[in-house]
């Protein structure tokens, strides 16, 4: 028997696009002998699902059910695919508890906390070799002093909107006289923001998932762009960064890196695939946790196909195991 499933894709922000491009991965890997995959567009005007055929069809929110030619269809599980509010923010997978329908991400308080990057930070702080750098949070409407965010943090640092994705909004101050044009920046996308001293080391990122029940490291990727850090452009612009899949690591990194990563899945309480963002500076040497993303891109050219590919797996397999770990 085919499982039915919503591909839930879109989204409220500026990751939409990013969103729409994971989905078209999915769907086209996603195992038509399996599955019957409707693909459901969210956007602030509503939720439709949009058949080749036919005009757009709205989604029954009561139930999250769709009526076509009379016929109701309900569904057995949801592949969210949503970057960004609300998909990644524990929204949607409070909204799909409450209906008793399974989905594919990590579960709606894991979902709300792990999207703000300081409460983040705060949980996993205590793991054994990981580290977090130094960092200050400020709110929108709560006075904060500008001398002393200068005096208690050295130069330079990342200034970041808290719940914010795909590095929008983000900079690098390298004077101190920047710091408040920055801060304008990141408020511009966000009420909370993170300044952070600035790790130098080797950038990477490692997909973690559970399969047939147990917790995969992913093949590590390691991330070099010519730009100041890797922000929006460097993500999605082909070219900008060079990304080497696995990551010329020595062995014994490897497997502490490995650690790391099943740690902080384990103590944030992690489900589906989520992917960690990391430094290791000096010659691989110690782990700085940057962040981590719990519905990770899925594009042709994301981190996460790459390193599914480098563990010589087909996306095929890949999402199905996936689909039966998190929804049966």
């Amino acid at each position: 028997m085919k499982k039915t499933i919503a591909l839930l894709t879109g989204g409220t922000t500026g990751e939409w696009v990013v969103s729409v491009k994971s989905a078209a991965t999915i769907a086209q890997n996603l195992d038509t002998n399996k599955f019957d995959v409707y693909k459901i567009m969210l956007t602030q005007q509503g939720w439709f699902y949009e058949p080749a055929d036919s005009v757009k069809i709205e989604v029954d929110r009561n139930d999250f059910s769709l009526t076509i030619k009379g016929r109701k269809i309900k569904f057995e599980g949801v592949f969210i695919a949503i970057h960004g509010a609300p998909g990644e923010d524990g929204k949607l997978q409070g909204y799909f508890d409450m209906l008793n329908i399974p989905y594919t991400t990590c579960d709606a308080l894991t979902s709300a906390i792990t999207m703000n990057k300081g409460y983040t930070k705060a949980i996993v702080q205590g793991i054994d070799k990981l580290n977090v750098a130094k960092s200050a949070q400020i709110f929108k409407n709560t006075p904060y002093d500008l001398a002393q965010l200068k005096k208690d943090l050295k130069l330079p640092y990342f200034v970041k909107p808290n719940n914010g994705g795909s590095s929008i909004g983000m900079s690098k101050v390298n004077h101190g006289n920047d710091l408040e044009a920055a801060l304008e920046k990141a408020f511009n996308e966000d009420n909370q923001i993170l300044i952070e001293e600035f790790i130098s080391g080797r950038e990477f990122t490692v997909g973690v998932v559970k399969l047939d029940g147990k917790i995969e490291v992913l093949p590590i990727t390691e991330v070099e762009t010519a730009k100041e850090f890797f922000d929006f452009e460097a993500k999605y612009t082909p070219g900008v960064a060079t990304e080497t899949t696995p990551a010329p690591l020595k062995e014994e990194t490897r497997d502490r890196v490995a650690k790391i990563a099943k740690d902080v899945y384990v103590k944030l309480n992690c489900r589906g695939v989520v992917r960690i963002d990391f430094i290791l500076t000096e010659d691989e040497g110690d782990f700085y946790f940057i962040e981590i993303n719990t519905i990770p891109g899925q594009t042709a050219t994301s981190f996460i196909p790459q390193q599914v590919a480098a563990m010589g797996m087909k996306l095929n397999d890949f999402y199905t195991k996936l689909i039966k770990e998190t929804i049966g």
